[in-house]
């Protein structure tokens, strides 16, 4: 679905990601685990048009996402949920959902868009009740939530998240990684960016790992979880405890 050949990304002369290839095959939770810095952002950003000066091949179902820009993307099937989530906080949770079909009012579905709304507030309930409620008045999680529900509102063919737990208590991380695990398995094609590599790893297909911009490592989730150098950089002497509290 996604296919990424020796991708090459700058900022200015400085090249942050060098040489980068990965795939992403459709109806896979695929993550990409690295320490900050390591290049994960520009990558995802890149893929989804919010920076453009790369070089490479980045190919979504078989067409070249060269030159576009963010609003085409998403209407290729592509959408983000970005690092903090960045919600619109003087609006209501309503509103924002109804943001993140933007580019489908245009084809004049309203009335998908209301169905999809329902869908979003069953897959999150609280957002159902705080309908009304700004979104910079939610908790963390929630705004999580929230962050998530505008990108599905564009009924994306692959659903790209930056850092999703970032900042969050541990029982909403597990909430929200619990929503990654259902969607995925309604068919939702899944690339998730992530620093908890415990967490990424316990529920995705496979995984690559970043650093300094090249790919060092790469296998399936299991394989990388037993491998003894990603138990060393990213996992620290308390994995094991980590793995037995999930089960």
């Amino acid at each position: 679905m996604l296919q990424i050949k020796n991708l090459r990304c700058y900022y200015g002369r400085i090249m942050a990601i060098k040489g980068v290839s990965i795939s992403v095959r459709r109806g896979e939770l695929i993550t990409l685990i690295g320490a900050n810095g390591s290049g994960k952002s520009t990558l995802l950003m890149s893929i989804c048009g919010l920076l453009s000066a790369w070089k490479g091949e980045i190919a979504f179902e078989d067409a070249s996402l060269k030159g576009m820009d963010p609003p085409a993307i998403v209407r290729k099937g592509i959408s983000l949920v970005p690092e903090g989530r960045q919600v619109f906080a003087p609006l209501s949770v309503l509103d924002n959902l109804k943001l993140g079909a933007y580019t489908r009012y245009r084809r004049k579905e309203h009335t998908e868009i209301n169905r999809d709304i329902g869908r979003i507030t069953d897959l999150f309930p609280i957002l159902g009740h705080r309908a009304a409620q700004p979104a910079g008045t939610l908790s963390g999680g929630e705004q999580q939530m929230l962050a998530i529900g505008r990108a599905l509102m564009a009924r994306p063919r692959l659903l790209a998240l930056d850092e999703p737990s970032m900042g969050l208590a541990p029982i909403m991380v597990e909430k929200i990684l619990d929503t990654l695990v259902r969607l995925k398995e309604e068919g939702l094609t899944i690339l998730l960016i992530e620093q908890n590599a415990q967490a990424a790893l316990k529920i995705a297909d496979r995984g690559y790992v970043l650093e300094t911009g090249k790919i060092v490592l790469e296998g399936t989730g299991g394989d990388l979880l037993s491998d003894v150098e990603v138990k060393r950089a990213y996992l620290g002497k308390d994995y094991e405890e980590f793995f037995e509290e999930r089960g």
